[in-house]
């Protein structure tokens, strides 16, 4: 996230193309989505998350060669195949969730989260520490160090004990997904997380755009992804908490709130400072969102049919985040960085309705 944008930049002819490496980088996560759910289903989580770790640190290293060759094409390929491990990745909260009991389940997903700690204090200092690694050619020691973290990740794997589903379980198939999608929960739920992931990225891929833009340094743009990388992923040692004593729909109507707020800090100026702020309200919107959204779904499947939702739900979330990703680079470059802050506004109006809209119902149907 700090450096990608910006090594696309250097290396593609067209700058407006600078974020289609990350962009293919969601898209491959979309597609990967339900093939891995089921792979998973089938082998388990374990193997398949060790596949998916080991497919990124393939990635990663097509990514350090395409730097060192000055080849855009091969950074977009790179940046697909980690886009694939990510695919697996994402199941981790899920995997945690079907772990933990229904009065636990928020706060199993918000511990998983909070592993983003490490990644926004590590990610950005790395970032800044291997740019120079290979000096003349920058930014090709950063995706070395991300190929070893997807090793080291593989070698984790191995020592976690992540329960099974039953024979039974995997024979079956519960009830058709056209009816579980049509639920009104599933609805809410797979909106929220494509509206809070979607609009997060859209912004985040642009701001190192926009801050180099502004004349500012690429350490202040590194410093601010860092400070939003920790405002996605320190909430979550208390967010589990906080659905649970307010209400999943509070938490997330909050997070809509968040957003609202990065949009208008945004909009009132290009110093660092407000970069900072506006990325750290950003990071906290998308944390309540998506830890709520995440939540909300679990409440919309039995455990034979979780595999087929779950991978339903990533692959609507992860086509808002691809196209967000593909639009974002154009968006910047050819309108400016207010007008993506301006494409925030609609997105985020409807789920905030919709969230309202769901609460109201339930509320009549317990009156």
């Amino acid at each position: 996230m700090t450096v990608s944008a910006l090594v696309g930049q250097m290396l593609a002819a067209e700058k407006s193309l600078a974020t289609l490496p990350l962009g293919l980088q969601f898209t491959a996560t979309m597609l990967t989505t339900i093939p891995a759910s089921l792979l998973m289903k089938q082998i388990g989580r374990r193997a398949g998350f060790t596949v998916g770790a080991l497919i990124g640190a393939i990635g990663a290293g097509i990514c350090t060669m395409a730097v060192f060759q000055n080849s855009f094409a091969g950074f977009c390929v790179g940046n697909a195949l980690v886009g694939v491990a990510m695919g697996f990745a994402l199941f981790y909260r899920f995997a945690a969730a079907d772990a933990a009991d229904e009065r636990f389940r928020s706060r199993a997903i918000s511990f998983v989260m909070a592993g983003g700690v490490v990644a926004a204090v590590s990610g950005p200092e790395l970032a800044k520490w291997s740019r120079d690694l290979f000096e003349p050619v920058i930014f090709a020691g950063c995706f070395l160090v991300i190929a070893v973290l997807w090793l080291v990740a593989a070698l984790l794997l191995q020592i976690v004990d992540i329960p099974r589903l039953t024979a039974e379980e995997r024979r079956q198939s519960g009830r058709p997904l056209g009816e579980i999608a049509r639920q009104p929960v599933f609805l809410v739920a797979a909106l929220g997380g494509m509206v809070g992931y979607g609009m997060m990225s859209l912004v985040m891929t642009a701001t190192p755009l926009a801050m180099v833009a502004c004349a500012h340094s690429f350490r202040d743009a590194a410093f601010v992804i860092q400070w939003h990388v920790l405002g996605m992923f320190a909430p979550s040692f208390f967010t589990g908490h906080l659905i649970a004593r307010f209400g999943v729909m509070n938490i997330m109507l909050t997070g809509v709130a968040l957003l609202a707020g990065c949009v208008m800090v945004n909009l009132s100026g290009t110093d660092v400072l407000q970069f900072w702020v506006a990325l750290v309200l950003l990071g906290l919107g998308w944390n309540f969102l998506y830890i709520g959204s995440t939540t909300l779904l679990t409440e919309s499947y039995q455990p034979a049919e979780r595999a087929k939702v779950q991978a339903l739900n990533d692959f609507l979330v992860f086509g808002s985040v691809a196209a967000s990703s593909f639009s974002s680079g154009a968006l910047q470059n050819q309108f400016g960085w207010e007008a993506v802050n301006y494409a925030i506004i609609a997105p985020a109006t409807l789920v905030f309705l919709a969230i309202l809209w769901l609460r109201r119902r339930r509320a009549l149907a317990t009156a």
